[in-house]
Protein backbone atom coordinates (compact mmCIF):
# COMPACT_ATOMS: atom_id res chain seq x y z
CA UNK A 1 0.00 0.00 0.00
CA UNK A 2 1.06 3.71 -0.45
CA UNK A 3 2.19 4.54 2.81
CA UNK A 4 0.80 7.92 2.90
CA UNK A 5 -2.19 6.31 2.34
CA UNK A 6 -1.76 3.90 4.90
CA UNK A 7 -1.11 6.89 6.74
CA UNK A 8 -3.94 8.32 6.94
CA UNK A 9 -5.94 5.34 7.18
CA UNK A 10 -4.39 4.19 10.11
CA UNK A 11 -6.27 6.16 12.46
CA UNK A 12 -9.55 8.28 11.83
CA UNK A 13 -8.93 11.65 11.66
CA UNK A 14 -12.67 12.69 11.85
CA UNK A 15 -11.94 12.50 15.72
CA UNK A 16 -9.39 15.31 15.58
CA UNK A 17 -11.32 17.08 12.83
CA UNK A 18 -14.81 17.68 14.73
CA UNK A 19 -12.53 20.08 17.03
CA UNK A 20 -11.53 22.29 13.58
CA UNK A 21 -14.62 22.88 11.97
CA UNK A 22 -15.11 26.87 13.80
CA UNK A 23 -11.84 27.52 12.25
CA UNK A 24 -12.48 25.93 8.80
CA UNK A 25 -15.75 27.48 8.43
CA UNK A 26 -14.05 30.63 9.39
CA UNK A 27 -11.02 30.16 7.15
CA UNK A 28 -13.93 29.61 4.29
CA UNK A 29 -15.46 32.76 5.17
CA UNK A 30 -12.41 34.91 3.63
CA UNK A 31 -12.17 33.12 0.56
CA UNK A 32 -14.83 34.74 -0.96
CA UNK A 33 -17.16 31.40 -2.10
CA UNK A 34 -20.18 32.30 -4.55
CA UNK A 35 -22.76 30.13 -6.15
CA UNK A 36 -21.20 28.55 -8.56
CA UNK A 37 -17.65 28.58 -7.90
CA UNK A 38 -15.98 25.45 -9.10
CA UNK A 39 -13.93 24.53 -5.95
CA UNK A 40 -11.06 21.61 -5.36
CA UNK A 41 -9.96 20.80 -1.59
CA UNK A 42 -6.97 18.52 -1.70
CA UNK A 43 -6.45 16.31 0.97
CA UNK A 44 -10.21 17.58 2.52
CA UNK A 45 -10.60 15.07 4.57
CA UNK A 46 -14.31 14.64 5.93
CA UNK A 47 -14.98 18.41 5.14
CA UNK A 48 -14.01 20.61 7.25
CA UNK A 49 -13.08 22.94 4.72
CA UNK A 50 -15.24 21.42 1.87
CA UNK A 51 -18.52 21.79 3.56
CA UNK A 52 -18.35 25.24 4.42
CA UNK A 53 -18.04 26.22 0.65
CA UNK A 54 -20.52 23.81 -0.19
CA UNK A 55 -22.89 25.47 2.04
CA UNK A 56 -22.03 28.90 0.66
CA UNK A 57 -22.96 27.13 -3.17
CA UNK A 58 -19.78 26.22 -4.63
CA UNK A 59 -19.58 23.48 -6.93
CA UNK A 60 -17.10 21.52 -5.83
CA UNK A 61 -14.89 18.11 -5.23
CA UNK A 62 -12.85 17.19 -2.29
CA UNK A 63 -10.13 14.51 -2.82
CA UNK A 64 -8.27 12.76 -0.70
CA UNK A 65 -5.78 9.64 -0.61
CA UNK A 66 -7.52 7.79 2.69
CA UNK A 67 -10.58 6.05 1.38
CA UNK A 68 -12.30 6.29 5.31
CA UNK A 69 -12.34 9.80 5.06
CA UNK A 70 -13.59 10.42 1.76
CA UNK A 71 -16.69 8.02 2.56
CA UNK A 72 -17.05 10.26 5.68
CA UNK A 73 -17.05 13.16 3.72
CA UNK A 74 -19.80 11.90 1.72
CA UNK A 75 -21.94 10.78 4.14
CA UNK A 76 -21.94 14.29 5.51
CA UNK A 77 -22.71 15.93 2.46
CA UNK A 78 -25.64 13.69 2.18
CA UNK A 79 -26.80 14.50 5.33
CA UNK A 80 -27.04 17.52 4.76
CA UNK A 81 -28.28 17.14 1.25
CA UNK A 82 -25.23 19.10 -0.19
CA UNK A 83 -25.66 17.77 -4.05
CA UNK A 84 -23.11 20.13 -4.81
CA UNK A 85 -20.30 18.62 -3.78
CA UNK A 86 -18.91 15.02 -3.92
CA UNK A 87 -15.93 13.27 -2.20
CA UNK A 88 -13.83 10.83 -4.28
CA UNK A 89 -9.94 9.56 -3.35
CA UNK A 90 -6.83 11.01 -5.35
CA UNK A 91 -3.70 11.52 -4.98
CA UNK A 92 -2.45 15.33 -4.84
CA UNK A 93 0.73 14.52 -6.80
CA UNK A 94 -1.47 12.91 -9.61
CA UNK A 95 -4.81 13.65 -10.12
CA UNK A 96 -6.04 11.09 -12.17
CA UNK A 97 -9.11 12.01 -14.35
CA UNK A 98 -9.25 16.31 -13.57
CA UNK A 99 -9.13 18.09 -16.59
CA UNK A 100 -6.74 21.01 -17.29
CA UNK A 101 -7.90 24.44 -15.98
CA UNK A 102 -11.14 23.27 -14.13
CA UNK A 103 -11.75 25.01 -11.20
CA UNK A 104 -11.74 28.43 -9.68
CA UNK A 105 -10.01 27.63 -6.62
CA UNK A 106 -8.27 25.01 -5.30
CA UNK A 107 -7.73 24.56 -1.75
CA UNK A 108 -5.66 22.96 0.79
CA UNK A 109 -5.33 23.21 4.33
CA UNK A 110 -3.21 20.45 6.06
CA UNK A 111 -4.00 18.58 3.63
CA UNK A 112 -1.50 18.07 0.25
CA UNK A 113 1.54 19.26 1.93
CA UNK A 114 1.36 16.07 3.26
CA UNK A 115 2.09 14.25 -0.20
CA UNK A 116 5.31 12.93 -0.55
CA UNK A 117 6.04 14.55 -4.07
CA UNK A 118 5.74 18.11 -3.39
CA UNK A 119 7.13 19.46 -6.94
CA UNK A 120 4.62 17.49 -8.38
CA UNK A 121 1.74 18.60 -6.47
CA UNK A 122 2.43 21.83 -6.98
CA UNK A 123 2.47 21.53 -10.86
CA UNK A 124 -1.14 19.59 -10.09
CA UNK A 125 -2.67 22.35 -8.41
CA UNK A 126 -1.58 25.20 -10.94
CA UNK A 127 -2.76 22.62 -14.00
CA UNK A 128 -6.15 22.20 -12.58
CA UNK A 129 -6.43 25.69 -11.64
CA UNK A 130 -8.30 27.91 -14.68
CA UNK A 131 -6.43 31.19 -15.88
CA UNK A 132 -7.57 33.85 -13.34
CA UNK A 133 -8.14 31.24 -10.58
CA UNK A 134 -7.01 30.87 -7.07
CA UNK A 135 -4.71 28.39 -4.68
CA UNK A 136 -5.10 28.62 -1.21
CA UNK A 137 -2.92 26.40 1.17
CA UNK A 138 -2.59 26.20 4.85
CA UNK A 139 0.58 24.38 6.05
CA UNK A 140 1.95 24.26 9.24
CA UNK A 141 5.56 25.59 9.55
CA UNK A 142 8.49 24.50 11.04
CA UNK A 143 9.84 24.96 14.30
CA UNK A 144 6.75 26.80 14.94
CA UNK A 145 6.02 27.14 19.17
CA UNK A 146 2.36 26.04 18.27
CA UNK A 147 0.76 22.92 18.91
CA UNK A 148 1.48 21.04 15.79
CA UNK A 149 4.21 22.05 14.70
CA UNK A 150 5.60 20.89 18.50
CA UNK A 151 3.54 17.33 17.66
CA UNK A 152 5.17 16.44 14.90
CA UNK A 153 8.52 17.64 15.92
CA UNK A 154 8.25 15.86 19.32
CA UNK A 155 6.90 12.66 17.41
CA UNK A 156 9.74 12.73 15.16
CA UNK A 157 12.32 12.26 18.10
CA UNK A 158 10.39 9.03 19.31
CA UNK A 159 10.02 7.92 15.32
CA UNK A 160 12.49 6.02 13.36
CA UNK A 161 14.55 7.91 10.44
CA UNK A 162 12.80 8.35 7.70
CA UNK A 163 13.72 6.54 4.11
CA UNK A 164 15.65 7.78 2.10
CA UNK A 165 13.97 10.53 -0.07
CA UNK A 166 12.34 11.78 2.29
CA UNK A 167 10.89 15.52 1.71
CA UNK A 168 9.75 16.65 5.12
CA UNK A 169 5.71 18.44 4.62
CA UNK A 170 6.61 20.92 7.03
CA UNK A 171 8.93 22.51 4.12
CA UNK A 172 5.30 23.45 2.91
CA UNK A 173 5.68 25.87 5.68
CA UNK A 174 9.35 27.86 4.34
CA UNK A 175 7.86 30.89 1.88
CA UNK A 176 11.24 29.97 -0.23
CA UNK A 177 10.20 26.39 -0.46
CA UNK A 178 6.61 27.38 -1.76
CA UNK A 179 7.61 29.92 -4.19
CA UNK A 180 10.19 27.35 -5.55
CA UNK A 181 7.88 24.79 -5.98
CA UNK A 182 5.28 26.90 -7.52
CA UNK A 183 7.70 28.69 -9.85
CA UNK A 184 9.04 25.10 -11.03
CA UNK A 185 5.10 25.19 -12.54
CA UNK A 186 5.36 28.56 -14.09
CA UNK A 187 3.96 30.62 -11.18
CA UNK A 188 5.90 34.12 -11.18
CA UNK A 189 7.16 35.32 -7.37
CA UNK A 190 5.03 38.53 -7.46
CA UNK A 191 1.78 36.05 -7.92
CA UNK A 192 2.33 34.41 -4.16
CA UNK A 193 1.54 36.34 -1.09
CA UNK A 194 1.84 35.27 2.29
CA UNK A 195 0.49 35.76 5.95
CA UNK A 196 0.16 33.86 9.08
CA UNK A 197 -2.82 33.29 10.09
CA UNK A 198 -4.17 30.87 13.33
CA UNK A 199 -6.23 27.60 13.49
CA UNK A 200 -7.95 26.79 16.94
CA UNK A 201 -8.38 23.32 17.64
CA UNK A 202 -11.44 22.83 20.54
CA UNK A 203 -12.48 19.85 22.38
CA UNK A 204 -15.47 19.19 25.23
CA UNK A 205 -13.30 18.57 28.02
CA UNK A 206 -9.31 18.37 29.42
CA UNK A 207 -6.51 18.94 27.22
CA UNK A 208 -5.17 15.36 28.53
CA UNK A 209 -8.40 13.79 26.67
CA UNK A 210 -7.85 15.83 23.24
CA UNK A 211 -4.27 14.50 23.52
CA UNK A 212 -5.62 10.82 24.00
CA UNK A 213 -7.53 11.76 20.57
CA UNK A 214 -4.62 12.62 19.02
CA UNK A 215 -2.86 9.59 20.49
CA UNK A 216 -5.65 7.08 18.94
CA UNK A 217 -6.62 8.47 16.02
CA UNK A 218 -4.23 10.97 14.57
CA UNK A 219 -1.24 8.84 12.36
CA UNK A 220 1.65 10.38 12.67
CA UNK A 221 1.16 10.70 16.83
CA UNK A 222 0.03 7.02 16.76
CA UNK A 223 3.04 5.83 14.44
CA UNK A 224 5.18 7.97 17.23
CA UNK A 225 3.64 6.18 20.40
CA UNK A 226 4.03 2.37 18.59
CA UNK A 227 7.93 3.07 18.26
CA UNK A 228 8.13 4.29 21.24
CA UNK A 229 6.43 2.14 23.25
CA UNK A 230 8.99 -0.84 21.31
CA UNK A 231 11.57 0.95 22.88
CA UNK A 232 9.84 1.49 26.51
CA UNK A 233 10.08 5.44 25.86
CA UNK A 234 5.94 5.30 25.43
CA UNK A 235 5.68 7.03 29.39
CA UNK A 236 8.35 9.84 28.11
CA UNK A 237 6.48 10.88 25.13
CA UNK A 238 3.01 10.91 26.55
CA UNK A 239 4.76 13.16 29.17
CA UNK A 240 6.16 15.72 26.74
CA UNK A 241 3.07 15.70 25.06
CA UNK A 242 0.64 16.27 27.52
CA UNK A 243 2.79 19.19 28.85
CA UNK A 244 2.41 20.54 25.55
CA UNK A 245 -1.25 20.73 25.20
CA UNK A 246 -1.43 21.92 28.93
CA UNK A 247 0.66 24.66 28.50
CA UNK A 248 -1.09 25.90 24.84
CA UNK A 249 -4.47 25.60 26.37
CA UNK A 250 -5.69 29.12 26.91
CA UNK A 251 -9.48 27.98 28.13
CA UNK A 252 -9.99 29.25 31.31
CA UNK A 253 -12.73 26.11 32.21
CA UNK A 254 -11.81 23.01 33.13
CA UNK A 255 -14.57 21.71 31.11
CA UNK A 256 -13.19 22.50 27.86
CA UNK A 257 -10.05 22.98 25.40
CA UNK A 258 -9.13 25.61 23.24
CA UNK A 259 -5.47 25.55 21.55
CA UNK A 260 -5.04 27.93 19.07
CA UNK A 261 -2.04 26.86 16.09
CA UNK A 262 -0.14 29.10 13.44
CA UNK A 263 -0.03 28.38 10.00
CA UNK A 264 1.13 29.63 6.65
CA UNK A 265 -1.60 30.80 4.53
CA UNK A 266 -0.51 30.72 0.87
CA UNK A 267 -2.44 32.32 -2.22
CA UNK A 268 -1.19 31.83 -5.55
CA UNK A 269 -2.97 33.65 -8.32
CA UNK A 270 -3.05 32.02 -11.51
Amino acid sequence: MNPNKALWEKGDFTRIARGMRASGEALVGELGVTPGLRVLDLGCGDGTTALPAARLGADGLGVDIAANLVAAGNLRARAESLANWRFREGDASDLQGLADNTFDLVVSIFGAMFAPQPDAVAREMVRVTRPGGRIVMGNWIPNDPTLVAQILKISAAYSPPPAAGFVSPMTWGLEDMVIARFAGAGVPRDRITFVRSTYVFEHPGAPSELLDDFSTYYGPTMNAFAAAEAEGRAHALRRELDDLFQAQNVSAKSTETRIPATFLKVTVSI
